[in-house]
């Protein structure tokens, strides 16, 4: 008897299609019965295949009504992810409201959170600014009504899509910052994290969490000498008078970084793919320091670079074999599914059992 062999079409950018499809994950997957076959964008979609699944990370209406033509005559084919959902992502405001959605989590939370655990989430103050330029001029501009929001903050492109000029973040400490800034931007505080990020990549059911160096703290004391932005990568030598000082590497040294609880991060993978509806996705969560135990999540990224990710052939082919399975909850409709949580090796526990992380 033949094993029914799968095949899932995958249209990527050369850029991802070289970081993500690798031999290693190729030959896993073909080792599973699955085949990974590159879809040529310079081709109808409906002229290939057939796929049992099309994995993709490309935009545009052409692209997207391609799609749809190839579902209609191939209704039993499931596409990764659907790009009605994917385009909230492009947007910096809609992208992190999704996260106020999930709140009513919490009630949830603390009845799966471990003795003497405590701990809650949201996301830092934010508000768009359509002509932030006007900002710099203006000593008494006011970021919106009722919204508290004081320097230091950071400017994001309101557009996330992926392009160079969507990564071009400053940090702002005063009003001449704004100054370069033309085209619509995101202003949001900027919380103190004792230097490190986690970050927290999820595949289906998957959930993997590291920690990474990030921005160092700012020292309100001496906000009154800093004026003006710096870029992300300005910003590393903003203290550099500090970092001879003992307690600068203490604060940035990762294995000293506590992880967040683990019952956190899982509820917050879980409420956000199901109000999303997206499969592949990754996001960024910060520790106040000032509050300890309330987490902010900063930004949420469709398809990240999972080759970052220990492991992750086999994290990656457990999905395609779910999905094509109808293993993997495609309708998102399940009151309490079950997360799994990937350990540094990307084996596989349920999230009541393997708490495993990693710092790499």
């Amino acid at each position: 008897m033949t094993t029914k062999r799968f095949s899932i079409g995958y249209a990527l950018l050369l850029k991802k299609q070289k970081s993500f499809i690798q031999d290693s994950l190729v030959n896993l997957a073909k080792s599973r019965g699955i085949d990974l076959v590159k879809i040529d964008t310079e081709k109808p979609l409906l002229d290939q295949g057939p796929f049992d699944c099309v994995l993709h990370k490309l935009y545009g209406e052409e692209w997207r009504k391609q799609l749809q033509d190839y579902l209609i005559l191939n209704p039993n084919a499931i596409v990764v992810d659907f790009p009605e959902a994917i385009e909230r992502l492009h947007n910096r405001i809609s992208m992190l409201d999704v996260v106020s959605e999930i709140e009513e989590l919490d009630s949830d939370l603390k009845d799966d959170l471990r003795d003497g655990e405590t701990a809650s989430f949201g996301i830092p103050k934010q508000v768009v600014v359509y002509e932030p330029e006007k900002l710099s001029n203006n000593e008494t501009a006011s970021f919106g009504e009722g919204l508290d929001l004081k320097f230091p903050v950071i400017a994001k492109p309101l557009v996330a899509d992926g392009s160079a000029k969507s990564h071009k973040m400053l940090l702002v400490f005063s009003n001449e910052g704004f100054e370069k800034l033309k085209s619509p931007t995101v202003v949001q505080e900027f919380v103190n994290h004792g230097g490190v990020i986690f970050k927290v990549y999820v595949v289906g059911k998957y959930v993997k969490c590291v920690k990474r160096k990030s921005l160092p703290d700012i020292d309100e004391e001496k906000l009154d000498c800093l004026g003006g932005s710096l870029s992300f990568s300005q910003v590393s030598n903003l203290t550099s008078d500090e970092r001879n000082d003992d307690r600068y590497y203490k604060m940035l040294d990762l294995e000293d970084a506590a992880m967040p609880p683990m019952s956190l991060i899982v509820n917050i993978a879980r409420g956000l793919r199901k109000a999303m509806k997206l499969h592949l996705f990754n996001f960024d969560v910060i520790r106040d320091t000032k509050v300890g135990n309330r987490y902010l999540v900063i930004d949420i990224n469709y398809f990240p670079g999972y080759a970052k990710m220990p492991g992750y052939e086999s994290v990656m082919t457990d999905f395609f074999w779910d999905v094509l399975n109808k293993k993997e909850a495609r309708l998102f409709n399940c009151e309490k599914e079950v997360m799994k949580l990937v350990d540094s090796n990307g084996e596989c526990g349920e999230d009541t059992e393997s708490h495993n992380v990693s710092s790499a």
